[in-house]
């Protein structure tokens, strides 16, 4: 009987460890959805896309990825505007930031620019000088949206002009 016991522990031990071998393969194809700019690369005008996109490298210009996240590594430097859904700056950004979710600056990171977003945190020693807009958009549908920032935008033209008569 201890014969038998033996068997049935080797043969359930045998398909745990080639369960183990295929994780590998999992964290493999995750990466392959984001661009990667690399350190010793500059990029002079604009950078458009939709898949997620790291920054170790210079651009200059512009950044528009309104679907994905860009993220500005620790050698990174921007010299741009950037519209995303979420940035995550760790390097430098000289440029305002337009954001559909979220803005993380980090503690490394460093924005010199106007934000706007939904969303925002900025970590103990990262460096932020601008203005700041938090908006707050919720679920709603985006024609709604371009409704409500239209009506918002007309009352201070009203009040400016009213401001410059008096």
């Amino acid at each position: 009987m201890l014969q038998s016991s033996d068997n049935s522990f080797l043969k359930s031990g045998s398909p745990a460890s080639n369960s183990n071998t295929f994780n590998p393969v999992k964290t493999v194809t995750a990466p392959v959805d984001q661009a990667t700019i690399g350190r010793t690369l500059v990029i002079k005008g604009e950078v458009t896309g939709s898949e997620a996109l790291y920054i170790d490298g210079r651009i200059e210009g512009k950044i528009i990825m309104p679907e994905s996240r860009v993220t500005i590594g620790r050698n990174g430097k921007v010299d741009a505007s950037i519209q995303a859904k979420e940035v995550v700056v760790m390097g430098k950004v000289n440029g305002n930031i337009e954001c559909s979710d979220r803005v993380d600056v980090r503690a490394e990171g460093a924005v010199s620019g106007d934000i706007s977003t939904v969303r925002i945190s900025v970590e103990d020693g990262a460096a932020l000088k601008g203005g700041i807009q938090v908006r707050s958009e919720g679920k709603q549908h985006h024609q709604e949206n371009k409704q409500q920032n239209q009506a918002k935008q007309e009352p201070p033209k009203a009040m400016a002009a009213t401001a410059g008569n008096a």
